[in-house]
């Protein structure tokens, strides 16, 4: 990620206090002299083992999607597993979004203390307005519905996880765009937070939708069912959640979380829907994806070095 996202554990952008030394001070207190297993605080234990239970769950998923979804005559050779898969298919997306949510939880108590709540409250009701919207009237995503795959349901139409869905990749997006571009200010942390965000979808669709059932198209898109104007809505509710994050003070503290951390959470979530796409045989979907982020990489960086440039000439 560059000299600026390696220093993600350490300090804030301008070089803040290190967090392994000194938690935030509105977060837990912690003492520096923690007891430790072999050099390993509880707390970094907590963080770790529930970032490594998120990539193993997603992994795991990946691998029996493209072995038994992708090949049902072997649940017929081996019979004894369908009762697993069956069920397994059922509760894996939910059970992966609340242990995904329930991670970045972990990471966002131990390091900000209650300061996250708002947050998640923000992005959990403005995901759920949007999703309920376009659900019901087929703004802004387009018209579509959620099968029962997904769990009881808000007024019989947005699943309760989704919303959490939102909360648990916009935070990390938010963060990536402080960490890579911390010069562009407010607007342009909004922005990237955004593309971010959306960049997801591109492989999220295709393999929930296309490859899966865990939501139906009512029109034929031409994005494997996916009509273009979804991406529409994936910006509008991206703007206005990172929009929120920066009313709420997010900008201030949420790029002193370690990026590294954040960087595993994002792609373990990214991976679980490219994996699966990849399994399917969608090969534009995983092709769109990949040239999604190395072109928003490229415009992080290129906007980043553009306020670099002339914060140096406006300091001359």
């Amino acid at each position: 990620m560059g000299s600026e996202a390696e220093g993600a554990g350490r300090g804030s952008a301008k070089g803040g206090p290190a967090l392994e030394a000194e938690w935030p001070r509105q977060g837990l207190v912690i003492p520096r002299s923690q007891p430790s297993i072999g050099g390993w605080t509880v707390p970094s234990i907590l963080e770790v083992g529930a970032l490594w239970a998120v990539m193993v769950f997603s992994g795991a998923a990946v691998l029996g999607f493209a072995s038994f979804g992708m090949n049902p005559e072997l649940l017929a050779r081996y019979p004894s597993t369908i009762p697993f898969y069956t069920t397994s298919y059922r509760l894996f997306s939910i059970g992966q979004i609340l242990l995904a949510g329930g991670a970045l939880m972990v990471l966002l108590l131990l390091r900000s203390g209650i300061r996250w709540i708002p947050l998640f409250l923000s992005a959990y009701f403005i995901g759920l307005g949007t999703e309920l919207s376009g659900t019901a009237f087929g703004f802004p995503f387009g018209p579509y519905e959620y099968t029962g795959l997904l769990g009881p349901r808000w007024f019989d139409l947005v699943p309760l996880v989704i919303p959490l869905s939102w909360f648990l990749m916009a935070v990390p997006s938010f963060h990536l765009a402080l960490r890579i571009a911390p010069g562009v200010g407010m607007v342009g942390w909004v922005v990237l937070g955004a593309l971010f965000l959306t960049a997801w979808d591109l492989a999220l669709d295709p393999a929930m939708s296309y490859a899966t059932v865990y939501w139906r198209w009512e029109v034929d898109g031409a994005y494997y069912g996916m009509p273009w104007i979804n991406l529409f809505g994936w910006i509008f509710t991206s703007v206005l959640i990172m929009g929120s994050f920066i009313a709420l003070g997010a900008h201030r503290w949420l790029g002193e979380l370690p990026t590294k951390w954040m960087v595993s959470f994002y792609a373990a979530n990214v991976l679980l829907a490219l994996g699966m796409a990849a399994a399917a045989g969608l090969v534009w979907a995983v092709l769109l994806t990949l040239t999604a982020y190395l072109a928003l990489w490229a415009l992080a960086r290129s906007w980043q070095g553009r306020a670099v440039a002339s914060a140096r000439s406006g300091a001359r």
